[in-house]
């Protein structure tokens, strides 16, 4: 059961949602099969295992449609061993229909060969490329004429076959509509995750250039300025000038720490907010318990720390919809759904760790098939 929720778990929203609506397909044709079976009672048995093999091509035929598809198997079988199936049902039921010398054994032969079509269309036609219309209108007439009884019952019954094959097209078409909408919202998320990433990125080249260049820019100049005076003679200045030029080495070097140690220092208000910009881009609810004034001061820069990591590990190991951040005074937690992989993959959290073993804080991670939780514990004061 793990092993199907897992993998369940595992799959992305579209995904999920195709798998939803084939089995939703499926599952329609079966009931359909079933009810038209138990209406016509046990008196044609012949009749009922046409109508069963005819639903279970169209069911495979389903399975077999790019449009449902949630993996990279193929299954180029199923599809013309689907319309093979329904193909010979119909002229079988076809044939039996002329041969009749009992109208009851026709008749049971006209509705097994009209549900056929039927399903033929919903699950097969709906699909093609091109034609599909013409496709419908030309069972719809063959059937009306191979079965009815006369040429204007056939017409009549060809008129309302090409009816209900339009419907069919149409609400399939509905569907697939609906299965790319979702497809192309789950790209945008995934694009303005990126984006989200990108521009991260940017901000931290930004703020590299404007701290380590500007720091490079003085040390080159007074340095210059110091060779310059140590060509003239002035020994004094010149030592001066390197004095400072050391001076901005090391704030440069601290400068340049700070940043990438915290991107100029780390809020833990403002990495709230961040987590729960990014995970609402991938379609994750973040919901805060506690304020991050409960925290003690002295842990807002690890708690930060922990926001941003722990958010990092949802974006990128799990397919999570929901996950809580708990902020206390004797510690914090954040917790997600749908985890994906093991926690000894996650090389971050090794350094966090150390983050926050420096702070005299302990770190507990909790890790089953169905949640994802990090426990942070401090000393409360």
């Amino acid at each position: 059961m793990n092993r199907l929720t897992g993998w369940w778990h595992e799959l992305p929203g579209a995904a999920k949602f195709r798998l939803y609506t084939r089995v939703t397909l499926q599952f329609a044709i079966a009931l359909l099969v079933l009810v038209v079976v138990v209406t016509n009672g046990m008196d044609a048995l012949w009749s009922a295992l046409g109508i069963v093999i005819a639903g279970i091509a169209a069911i495979l035929a389903l399975h077999a449609q790019p449009e449902f598809a949630t993996d990279a198997v193929s299954h180029r079988w199923a599809l013309p061993t689907a319309i093979a199936l329904l193909g010979g049902v119909w002229v079988a039921y076809a044939v039996i229909t002329r041969l009749a010398v009992s109208e009851s054994v026709a008749e049971q032969a006209r509705m097994a060969g009209s549900y056929t079509a039927i399903v033929a269309v919903f699950s097969v036609v709906s699909f093609l490329p091109r034609h599909k219309w013409w496709v419908v209108a030309g069972i719809g007439l063959a059937t009306g004429l191979v079965f009815a009884s006369s040429l204007s019952k056939g017409l009549i019954a060809a008129l309302v076959g090409s009816l209900a094959g339009a419907f069919a097209v149409g609400t399939t078409l509905l569907t697939v509509w609906g299965l790319r909408v979702v497809e192309e919202l789950e790209r945008a998320r995934v694009v303005e995750t990126e984006l989200q990433v990108a521009e991260e990125r940017l901000r931290f080249a930004r703020d590299l250039h404007d701290v380590v260049g500007r720091g490079f820019s003085a040390i080159a100049v007074k340095s210059e300025l110091a060779a310059v005076l140590s060509r003239a003679g002035d020994a004094e200045r010149a030592a001066a000038e390197m004095d400072e030029v050391k001076t901005l080495a090391v704030e440069s070097m601290g400068q340049m720490r700070q940043l990438v140690r915290g991107y100029r220092g780390i809020d833990l208000r403002a990495e709230v907010a961040g987590a729960r910009s990014l995970l609402a881009a991938v379609g994750c609810r973040l919901v805060v318990e506690g304020d991050a004034a409960r925290v003690p001061a002295r842990y807002h820069e690890v708690s930060a720390w922990v926001v941003r990591e722990g958010t990092t590990n949802i974006v990128e190991h799990s397919a999570a919809t929901s996950a809580v951040l708990s902020l206390g005074d004797a510690g914090m937690s954040l917790r997600n759904n749908c985890p994906r992989g093991t926690s000894g993959e996650r090389s971050g959290l090794r350094g966090l760790a150390e983050r926050l073993a420096a702070t005299g804080a302990t770190l507990e991670v909790n890790a089953s098939s169905d949640a994802f939780e990090l426990e942070i514990h401090w000393e409360k004061k």
